[in-house]
């Protein structure tokens, strides 16, 4: 297989921990650009490789990202402020991390430079009955962070070697854990307080396994020429369901969770839709991990994890 120097910003948080680990196994050269917003140590564990290199800066700053762009054939740029709640946190520094500064790494990267870009399949999001959703399907951004997703995948798509991926909600266990994602979220809830108080219970989403999300990735290095230009969804096709049937799942597993539906609250991104992920799928991409396979390695993982430290929010 063909080995290549890869750009990985953001690379030591939750998909990039697991994620790079995964290239250098591979045999390519793997270049991080963080800026350890989280004082994390998630990629200690391949320090000892000699392919591995690691700079500690921000990808607002054009020094930075020339730097650290000048000998990758790949970009994947994960380093985002991600997720509605920690947008609307920090607006302003939003922007200008998940907009401004890919634009800037757009103009900065040249059109042989591959670029695997992350965005999100809550841009579809439209709170309506049965909404199936295709790469086609219209888009419907109503969070700040789905808005900016959006307006950078067209740009995106404007670079003659790049590809997005239009992640579903990631779960599983990471070097850099997040605790804040729903599956983890309800996970966690359901070891620690055995219960969750559930809104919008019926509302339907896609999710994904964050090492299926590292395959996904591996598979477009492998597959460039045939996948080049293209938008992709990136989900678990077995795993289109809603909260309440996410619960049930759990209980499985942990038959003393029990969970209430109240009208506490509202999805900021206003997520019900079933996402088709067949055009990736038809490429020869089969995800390997299933939702009870995750919730099984949850419930390992938080016998270790008991504190808050491991949210964005």
């Amino acid at each position: 297989m063909e080995t290549y120097n890869i750009l990985v910003t953001g690379g030591a948080g939750y998909i990039g921990s697991t994620l790079v680990p995964d290239l250098l196994a591979l045999g390519h050269d793997v270049t991080v650009l963080d800026s350890f917003l989280y004082k994390q140590n998630s990629l200690s564990h391949v320090c000892h490789h000699k392919n591995f290199k690691i700079r500690r800066g921000d990808i607002r700053l054009k020094e930075d990202m020339q730097a650290a762009m000048k000998t990758a054939d790949i970009i994947i740029p994960l380093a985002a402020l991600v997720g509605a709640p920690l947008c609307k946190q920090d607006p302003m520094t939003a922007t200008a991390v998940n907009h401004d500064a890919i634009i800037m790494m757009l103009q900065l990267a040249s059109k042989d430079q591959k670029i695997y870009m992350p965005t999100t399949n809550s841009a579809y999001g439209s709170g309506e009955k049965d909404n199936f959703c295709t790469e086609e399907s219209p888009l419907n951004p109503i969070s700040q962070y789905a808005q900016e997703k959006v307006k950078i995948e067209k740009e995106l798509m404007k670079h003659p070697n790049a590809v997005s991926l239009r992640l579903a909600t990631v779960f599983g266990m990471s070097p850099r854990m997040r605790t804040d994602l729903l599956v983890n979220d309800f996970a966690y809830r359901a070891v620690y307080d055995k219960y969750v108080v559930l809104f919008e219970g019926s509302f339907k989403r896609n999710y994904i396994h964050v090492r299926d999300v590292s395959r996904a990735f591996q598979h477009i290095i492998a597959h460039h020429d045939a996948m080049k230009g293209q938008i992709y969804n990136v989900g678990l096709s077995s795993a289109n369901i809603s909260k309440k049937e996410l619960c049930d799942t759990i209980k499985q597993f942990i038959p003393d969770f029990v969970y209430v539906e109240a009208p506490l609250s509202k999805d900021p991104d206003q997520r019900n839709y079933v996402v088709s992920n067949e055009k990736l799928e038809k490429t020869g991409f089969k995800p390997q991990f299933s939702l009870e396979h995750g919730i099984e390695e949850l419930i390992k993982g938080y016998t270790m994890i008991k504190n808050s430290i491991y949210g964005n929010v």
